[in-house]
Formats: structure tokens, sequence, C-alpha cells
């Protein structure tokens, strides 16, 4: 009979990661965006952090009377998150990595929209409240259904939305975005519910732009070996992994990344131009020994 030595080793927070994802039905939303501030800080208690949340969830749940409707519940959650725990959104240091670390928000109270919407998400569904993220272009939402009426949210300002504002942010985001102005943008297109798998995707991608504009290649290649475990059939992402990794000499696995994108999406607008890398980067062979 085969046996095979215990391992006694804590998982590394990629394994831990892997672990949390690997199925829709069981994915943590709270605990796998807890994780991602790992890659920063290895040592990070996630179950200490989630036992954080617990606590102001059973603060707000002691105030709720039993037989509280859920427009009842919303208020006092909203009152209770914004007013009374002060959390808010980062205005003055909106790019900061921080923000997007669920700890970190947790002890100053101020986050970007989608790190506080994982926490009302998490408090409102602690106390019976089925609230859901959107991923509104350029601005994280979220939502629920109160009576026969969608009440849609800003977890930045706690404040609802009318179709006037959501149109005001949908208008900003295409005056960004440059899209012409014939395009059509239907409100309904934007507002549908986003499974915990695309909010996790979000949040990292946001790390992934801070840490490419300050050129911190390793802490973007460990974003980028998350995006990889986390949406395994997006080529893109194995694509970009590629790049860094040869950016950071890593010249077999780079090739291995690039040859994957390439089988999968041979017409890219890219194509041609990786081909060329992708030789070269066989031609190099192994980097050289330091």
């Amino acid at each position: 009979m085969t046996t095979h030595p215990l391992r006694l080793s804590a998982p590394t927070p990629l394994e831990y990661f892997a672990t949390l994802v690997a199925d829709d039905a069981s994915l943590n939303l709270l605990e796998a965006a807890i994780s991602i501030a790992q890659d920063e800080i290895p040592g990070l208690d996630a179950q200490a952090v989630l036992a954080e949340v617990d606590t102001l969830a059973a603060r707000l749940r002691q105030r709720l009377p039993a037989d509280a409707s859920p427009a009842h519940r919303l208020r006092l959650l909203t009152r209770y998150f914004h007013a009374e725990l002060g959390f808010a959104g980062n205005v003055n240091n909106y790019y900061e990595r921080g923000n997007s670390y669920i700890h970190q928000v947790l002890e100053t109270r101020r986050g970007i929209p989608i790190s506080l919407a994982v926490i009302f998400i998490e408090l409102a569904a602690q106390i019976g409240l089925r609230v859901q993220g959107i991923a509104f272009p350029g601005h994280f939402l979220v939502k629920l259904r109160i009576d026969a009426h969608e009440v849609v949210i800003d977890p930045f300002t706690g404040q609802s939305l009318s179709r006037v504002r959501l149109d005001e942010f949908l208008q900003a985001y295409r005056q960004g975005s440059g899209l012409p102005d014939d395009v059509e943008l239907p409100i309904e297109l934007f507002l549908q519910a986003a499974p915990p798998r695309q909010i996790l995707a979000r949040m990292l991608r946001n790390l992934k732009e801070i840490h490419r504009v300050a050129d911190d290649l390793p802490q973007l290649l460990a974003v980028q070996q998350r995006l990889v475990l986390l949406l395994p059939d997006e080529a893109t992402e194995r694509r970009d992994r590629g790049l860094v990794l040869e950016a950071l000499g890593h010249w077999p696995m780079a090739a291995a990344d690039l040859a994957h994108y390439l089988e999968r999406e041979p017409q890219a607008a890219d194509a041609e131009a990786l081909r060329q890398r992708l030789q070269a980067l066989r031609e190099r062979g192994d980097p050289p020994l330091h």
C-alpha cells in the first residue's frame, strides 16, 4: 500500500485562496475577499477578521425586533453601517491599495465602493436581508428587493439611487470611456446581480491596475496568480500573467502562459505580436543563474 507523507505546514496564501474559490456553491465572498491581502501580509488571520465582522453583525441583531420588516431592517442597517460605525468612501486616498483590503477597511472605516459593499452584503445577510452586488461600470453598487420594489444603494455614501441618478452615473462612464453617443447603453444591462466570483475578479483587477501603475511587479504577479485561479477559462488573464513573468525573468513559465493564450485565442488582435514574443522567449531558454 502506498503511503503519503502527512503535510504539517500551513497552506500558502495562494493555496488558501484556491481552496476558497474552488467551487461556486461554497464560495464565501467575505473570506475570499479578506484573503486577498495575504499577498502583502502573509500572516493576516482571516478567521479573526471574519470574527470581527460577526461581532458587528451580532450587535446589530440585538437591536432588531423579531418582527422587523425588510424595510425596517434595511433602515437600521444603513444607519448602523454609515452613521454609527462610520463606514464611508476614502475620497482623500481613493487609489490607495489598502482600500481593497477588508481588514484595513474595517480598521479605518474607509474604502472604495466594492470593499464597502462586501462588508455591507455580509452584515445584511446576517440580519436576514439578501443584498446583491452590482458590477456597475466605474462604481460598484448593491441592490435588494423590498416588497415589489428593487432598491439600489451606493455603498460609498449609503444613499438610495433613483433612476435619474443611475443614468448620471452611466453618462459619466460613457464620457470617461469615450464611447460614441449613438451607442445605446440600456440601464437594465448594468443592474444585473454580480456573483461572488465576479466581485472578487473586480477587486483583484482594481489591485492589478494599482500595482501596474506603481510598476510593482512582484505584487502584480501575485494578483495575476489569483486571477488565473479565479478565472481559469479567461485566456487573457493567462496572457497577462505571462507578460509579468517575462518582465520578472521567468521565461519558460512566461512562454507557457503565452502559448496557452495563443492556443485559445489564435485570431486575437495581439496574436501575431505575441507569437513573435513567444518565439523570442523560447530561444532564450532558461534564465541565467545568479
